[in-house]
């Protein structure tokens, strides 16, 4: 018999644990690449507790449970994770270490799958269940997976080829590059873990994981320049063999432990952020000397080539052709009433797809009206789609996934036939100054992010408002949405990629919001890219962004008269270029629409 409810599978799981001589066990979203999107073999928190975000970590004990959260989640968790089981903590303030030396029992025996976790997150843990007594469990078989009765196999997809009209550079001349790393640092290997990373190194693409194009496989590249790729073997096709070509031997993932294994004696690079810690474990069992490095592979992918770049550009100006389709339509029906959260997302994706060049949507389409437009990464279902209701806020976060790049949007828009209210225009403009000041801005080579976040913020602050998330991410080439090192956020809890430096070829998202709970919600989100910027006079060398995304911003919700001079330039600027490259795509009464969108401030 299934267990239908989420009562009933943590009564099992606890009962299991019991059965193994643990008094808990952490759950969290991830897989053994430490992917933030997974497969649905990798879903067991959701399956769990019924948790659907992008991020977050369950800790199961005997008598209670516990589910950590970050600042985009705060309401979604109270939604969907039942608060008689579970309470609820928010991260960076509040963290499953610190939580577990409160709250565990004296010398309990937590148990953990080394194969979803770092090192760094182990050893914290271990030293705070230490303090009082306990111990840190390595599980050899993962709990939820025992008492997950009709959990899906992983996916038997073929691996694919990313042809070098995409890519830019071949993958030959990548590994190349990566020998010379190895040789430069004396070191004899180097595992690469992340999925994004295998899918850039060998130039190939995937579709195991839902929204990311990447195919479940570890990879070892050698110092010697050849290559170990284990995947399993019905996603081997011959194309892809001649693709990969006599430098990379093939194996099953059941052999890369033994590949580890193998590498006793030897020096081994191995990024503690994207590898897990039984990969640790592996090659320390061995006698291999561990070198924890930045995964080679990440600030190269991360700075695109010029075929990348041109490839991104088309796809962004056939993705706004696809919004500008989209935002019509919806600003002619919405209003009458007849339209929800599903409709809308679905008739977005036949609007990209109608290029015949969409392969996947970049994330799930957030579509959110009214109140759930306040909950930042909200994902609509059939239990919690809303009608989009005249005179209200609607809020649409979506990208596509093409073969020449990944797009990542979000507009908001006033649906009428009323007027927004003054409040919706005054925190629509400040969050619309924060984007145009973070847009505008010039900075010193070696700025890292958090450097740059206040820029988008300082309007809302002003007001003593604020928003619980990041302000910039990167993105990926036909990759991932959220790509690494580089982030726009504050510098707080250790959160990855602030201090990473913005080098110029990054792309990254400008996207500063507010939201009320209970309301609605506001973000404008458009991709930028860093490039050079040429100062008279300059002693050094600065850079600033270029605006790849072009899609109109919704006029009816600036309050003018909050924007400056300056302000009010790049407004007019920005839809004098979003004019010029989404009109060549467009016509009749889509046309008409753009040109109305675009037309000047008054």
């Amino acid at each position: 018999m299934l267990m239908n409810t989420h009562e009933a599978r943590l009564d099992a799981l606890r009962k299991h644990l019991a059965a193994e001589g643990l008094d808990g066990f952490v759950v969290p979203i991830s897989d053994e690449h430490m992917s933030e999107y997974v497969g649905a073999y990798a879903r067991r928190l959701e399956w769990l507790t019924g948790f659907a975000g992008s991020a977050g970590t369950a800790v199961i004990l005997r008598e209670e449970a516990a589910m950590f959260v970050d600042g985009r989640y705060t309401l979604q968790v109270r939604e969907q994770v039942d608060p008689r089981f579970y309470s609820y903590h928010q991260v960076p303030g509040e963290s499953v270490p610190g939580w577990l030396g409160t709250q565990a029992p004296q010398g309990a025996r937590i148990g953990f799958d080394p194969w979803l976790h770092t090192r760094g997150w182990a050893e914290t843990v271990a030293r705070a269940l230490a303090a009082r007594g306990g111990e840190l469990v390595a599980v050899a078989a993962n709990p939820v997976d025992v008492v997950w009765e009709d959990r899906p196999a992983p996916s038997p997809a073929p691996a694919v080829p990313h042809g070098i009209e995409f890519a830019g550079v071949d993958a030959v001349t990548k590994r190349g590059q990566v020998a010379a790393w190895l040789k430069e640092k004396s070191l004899d290997a180097v595992v690469i873990a992340a999925l994004d990373s295998v899918a850039w190194l060998f130039n190939l693409r995937g579709s195991d994981v839902d929204r990311t194009p990447v195919a479940l496989a570890f990879a070892l590249v050698h110092a010697d320049g050849s290559a170990d790729l284990f995947m399993a073997p019905e996603k081997v096709t011959p194309d892809l063999v001649a693709h990969l070509g006599e430098g990379v031997r093939l194996a099953s993932r059941d052999a890369f432990v033994p590949a580890l294994e193998a590498l006793g004696g030897r020096k081994v690079a191995v990024d503690p952020d994207r590898s897990v810690e039984a990969i640790f474990r592996a090659l320390e069992s061995a006698g291999a000397t561990i070198a924890p490095l930045l995964d080679p592979t990440i600030l190269p992918k991360a700075v695109k080539n010029p075929v990348e770049l041109a490839g991104h550009r088309a796809a962004q100006a056939r993705d706004g052709a696809a919004m500008v389709r989209f935002l019509r339509w919806l600003e002619a029906t919405a209003p009458a009433g007849g339209e929800t959260e599903l409709s809308a997302a679905a008739r977005l994706e036949a609007e990209r797809a109608a290029s015949n060049a969409l392969v996947d949507l970049s994330f799930d389409t957030i579509s959110g009206a009214g109140p759930n437009a306040a909950i930042p990464h909200y994902r609509v279902d059939e239990a919690s789609n809303r009608t989009i209701a005249p005179d209200s806020i609607y809020l649409v976060d979506s990208g596509g996934q093409y073969r020449d790049g990944t797009t990542d949007i979000t507009r908001t828009v006033w649906i009428g036939p009323g007027a927004p209210p003054a409040q919706v225009r005054d925190r629509f403009t400040r969050v619309l100054k924060g984007h145009i000041a973070l847009s505008r801005a010039v900075f010193p080579q070696g700025t890292n992010g958090a450097q740059l976040d206040v820029l988008a913020r300082q309007f809302l602050w002003s007001a003593g408002l604020d928003y619980a998330h990041g302000t910039g991410h990167g993105v990926g080439s036909f990759l991932s949405v959220h790509e690494g090192p580089q982030r726009i956020a504050k510098a707080q809890g250790g959160q990855a990629g602030t201090a990473q430096e913005l080098l110029e070829g990054m792309i990254l998202s400008n996207e500063p919001g507010y939201y009320k709970a209970g309301d609605y919600g506001i973000r404008i989100e458009n991709l930028v890219l860093v490039t050079g910027r040429t100062i008279a006079g300059a002693e050094g060398a600065y850079l600033g962004f270029d605006n790849l995304t072009f899609v109109p911003i919704d006029r009816s919700l600036v309050d003018v008269d909050l924007l400056s001079a300056e302000e009010r330039g790049w407004f007019d600027a920005y839809h004098a270029q979003v004019r010029s490259i989404l009109a060549p795509l467009l016509e009749g009464e889509d046309l008409a629409w753009l040109e109305a969108a675009t037309a000047p401030l008054v």
